[in-house]
């Protein structure tokens, strides 16, 4: 807790004269320190505290004189800063609310591969068996979101025990990946053990100086590393480091991390949002001209190499906005020369066979004239009126071409509204992307023999 940043106050009939981004702020009569706060915004937070007090509030709102506030420049650092006064100060109004059982600690196994994962309790163990606690932490959601956020830059290990096959964690690149280790190519493959058991530490240590509140040291190594390996020609590890320092920068900046703005906030962007979405949606049917509302979209993709271990996705989209527990993966079946033609034809055929799954009222599909007539043929064999309800489109990948379903010629995706243009791609990004993931998932299993 040492050069730990000191709060600036004013009087609390000042307190619009608070900053509006990020940090921590207190609340103090005229001998001791009442409540300590934190905030991505410290004057409207302050603000709700006075005008919509809570009922915990009410205990200690009319005997505060003045506002502290320390500036952070990230939300995770307010969290990690609130952590430090809280435990430093002792405030009145933050613990008698809690008790031990309420607060939040990071735990660290210390192994080869070391584990870590989040506790209300800290619990002594064996040496061997020996893990390692930081905190207490007051937000449980925050804390959850931050070592989200960080590890997508420092990749880490939260499985209990390491399974056979390699896990979606290691697929998405959050995790180094312990569990390759049990395959017998790998087990061939030297030091392989050796430098994923170097990476998972280094990542740990890296977490944990960022929890520890020690963001500026862990750059100024980071960037001493980086030159090591430039200077010894390493260039591979040199930028990998680089990228490091970059993605931890964004996130430390820009992470939005506190979960639970006001309520006055919340329905703000959801109002504005709504808003948004019915302007698109009118464009949507107008250049479509579909009469219907147009409430879910589904995008779908085929992602294969030279025809093996090909895969199809389907992703939806309500309201504009994707709905990821509805997203569904097919593994193709059809056997012989590649032919996406066919291969989206049977991921079409398949789908329509899953009545039980809502219809959409567009299908767009990666591909060009000749995957919009297999999608539609595939949908006019459904024999139901269903499918006179659903508009087909395709999107070429090279010149970005939209084929509507009864139009003779392509609609470049340029000349659209840029609302609808922007959705369209980011419906066909989003099917590529869960396709190819799939897609990889299934090669990296047939090469390790699992």
């Amino acid at each position: 807790m040492k050069n730990m940043p000191k709060f600036k106050f004013i009087e609390a009939r000042n307190r619009t004269s608070l900053p509006s981004g990020a940090g921590v702020y207190v609340f103090k009569n005229k001998r001791n320190i009442l409540y300590i706060g934190k905030s991505s915004n410290i004057r409207r937070r302050v603000k709700n505290h006075f005008q919509q007090p809570d009922f915990r509030d009410k205990f200690f709102i009319g005997k505060i004189n003045q506002v502290g506030y320390i500036k952070t420049n990230s939300e995770i650092e307010a969290l990690i800063l609130e952590t430090q006064l809280i435990k430093k100060y002792k405030p009145k109004y933050n613990i008698v609310w809690r008790d031990d059982k309420n607060y939040f600690y990071v735990g660290i196994t210390k192994e080869d591969f070391p584990r870590i994962f989040i506790t209300h309790q800290p619990i002594k163990t064996p040496k061997s068996q020996s893990t390692e606690y930081i905190g207490p932490f007051v937000d449980g959601k925050a804390l959850k979101q931050t070592l989200k956020v960080l590890r997508k830059v420092f990749p880490y290990r939260t499985c209990k025990k390491i399974p056979h096959h390699p896990c979606l964690w290691y697929e998405l690149k959050r995790c180094v990946g312990p569990c390759i280790l049990n395959s017998k190519t790998a087990q061939q493959i030297p030091c392989l053990r050796e430098k994923i058991k170097k990476t998972s530490q280094q990542n740990i240590k890296n977490l944990v100086k960022v929890l520890q509140g020690k963001r500026r040291q862990l750059l100024k190594d980071l960037k001493k590393q980086m030159e090591q390996f430039s200077r010894t020609q390493e260039f591979e590890a040199a930028a990998k480091t680089r990228d490091q320092i970059n993605a931890l920068k964004n996130v430390l900046q820009h992470a939005n991390i506190f979960t639970s703005p006001d309520n006055t906030t919340l329905i703000q962007r959801r109002l504005n949002y709504e808003e948004l979405w019915k302007k698109s949606e009118k464009h949507l049917r107008d250049v479509l001209g579909i009469k219907q509302r147009i409430k879910r979209i589904e995008g779908y993709d085929i992602s294969n190499i030279q025809g093996k271990e090909a895969t199809g996705s389907m992703v939806v989209f309500k309201n504009g906005t994707s709905s990821k527990n509805e997203y569904r993966k097919f593994k193709i079946k059809i056997s012989g020369k590649p032919n996406d033609v066919a291969m989206m034809y049977e991921v079409l055929k398949r789908r329509t066979r899953h009545i039980e799954w809502d219809f959409p009222q567009i299908m767009l599909i990666d591909g060009g004239k000749a995957q919009l007539n297999a999608a539609i043929r595939a949908l006019m064999e459904l024999k139901s009126s269903i499918s006179k309800k659903i508009k087909v489109l395709s999107l070429a990948k090279r010149k970005n071409d939209l084929y509507i379903q009864g139009e003779a010629k392509p609609i470049p995706l340029s000349l659209l509204p840029q609302d609808i243009s922007n959705l369209f791609l980011r419906i066909r990004d989003e099917a590529h992307r869960f396709a190819i993931s799939y897609h990889r998932k299934l090669r990296r299993k047939k090469m390790i023999g699992k």
